[in-house]
């Protein structure tokens, strides 16, 4: 994606072999770049939200897993083995619902074994954690062009006035290492001269939706309204959806879905109203060792000051011009001071209520043998 005039991927390697992300919790307010110094860095990064999105959280814990060899003891093999074996543990604890950390993990520690000689496993680690934020990119790309005739044949049978998309958290290119998985269907589509408009549901508590997919869009120059969470029903009523895109943080053998915190009410109210509920994902979100969603998989409680502060810009600065850079970002409490919150950050959509999975390889029906026959090599 192009940031003023510049090209940047969400996490990159710079010419001095310093590991680079761009913070995402200054954003729509500042654009901000970060180098990542070393193992407790990448970690925090991940923990804190300063990256963001099944991809790139699986990027980051790559390179992640890199400088934990680069800082791992070198007197003997075994010291070295149980300091990665630590710092994966480590990571795999900083985001629990999201597969492709862990995917990420066990990818890096079955590279590294195949080779010997700390040296050797060092630069395989590195090379491992680019392959994997190149892989990720591509995906973007190809979920990009699949999604794109989705909604090239929504167009046709429409016929006039644009397709109107509702999408929830943020699945584009902040959430990924290039493209996305939910925007990238809709960037592909606007690429190819079809006419969309795009829901964005704010996305309580962080507001993904208000500060990072409405900024992408607005940088791509794609028509979009800023919504209320609860609004998506309503919208459907009156046939204002033609169809939903949504990413994920983790998929069953059989097609249940977890993803952001209001997920499964927009599923719900998709179902009522016959829109197509689709959801775009890399294979590295599939989780082959759990079947049901509700019950295997782990939903994330974060803090819940997320839930009783927003955070904004008091002084008129915009996320373009001369101020950019300069927006003075504060949180403000919403609620009582004595009032306490809940804050789960994810909820499981069954996949009986799944149109299709958008993956870099077609789409896939929500079911066991739908993926296999996508993906039959990950079910060996």
């Amino acid at each position: 994606m192009r940031v003023n005039g510049r090209d940047y991927r969400t996490i990159w390697i710079d010419e001095d072999d310093r590991l680079k992300v761009i913070d995402q919790r200054a954003l729509p307010h500042r654009f901000v770049t970060l180098v990542l110094e070393d193992f407790e860095a990448v970690r925090r990064a991940i923990a804190d939200m300063t990256v963001r999105g099944a991809g790139l959280i699986g990027a980051t814990a790559a390179f992640g897993m890199w400088r934990a060899a680069l800082e791992a003891p070198r007197d003997s093999d075994g010291a070295f083995e149980t300091y990665l074996q630590e710092a994966g543990s480590s990571l795999r604890a900083t985001r629990p619902t999201a597969s492709n950390l862990s995917w990420a993990v066990e990818r890096q520690m079955a590279a590294i074994a195949k080779v010997t000689g700390i040296e050797a496993k060092i630069a395989t680690a590195r090379e491992t954690a680019v392959a994997t934020a190149d892989e990720d990119a591509e995906c973007g790309r190809r979920i990009g062009a699949h999604g794109a005739r989705l909604i090239q044949a929504i167009a046709a049978r429409k016929g006039k006035g644009p397709v109107n998309i509702l999408t929830h958290c943020n699945a584009g290119w902040l959430a990924f290492v290039d493209y996305g998985s939910a925007l990238a269907p809709i960037y592909a589509a606007v690429e190819a001269g079809i006419d969309v408009h795009v829901w964005v549901d704010e996305t309580r508590p962080r507001n993904q939706g208000a500060s990072l997919t409405a900024w992408e869009l607005g940088a791509h120059g794609i028509p979009h309204s800023l919504i209320v969470d609860n609004a998506g029903g309503h919208l459907m009523q009156h046939g204002l959806v033609d169809a939903v895109f949504v990413g994920a943080d983790r998929v069953t053998r059989r097609g249940d879905v977890a993803n952001k915190i209001g997920t499964y009410l927009k599923a719900c109210a998709a179902m009522d109203n016959g829109v197509p509920f689709y959801v775009a994902l890399p294979s590295s979100t599939f989780d082959l060792s759990m079947s049901d969603g509700l019950a295997d998989i782990p939903i994330e409680e974060r803090a819940e000051d997320e839930v009783r502060y927003v955070s904004g810009v008091v002084d008129g600065a915009s996320s373009s011009g001369p101020s950019f850079d300069k927006a003075q970002i504060v949180s403000v409490r919403i609620c009582p001071e004595a009032t306490r919150a809940r804050n789960w950050g994810f909820d499981v959509t069954p996949a009986r209520l799944v149109t299709g999975l958008v993956t870099e390889r077609g789409v896939a029906a929500p079911s066991e043998e739908g993926i296999k026959c996508l993906f039959p090599e990950l079910f060996s």
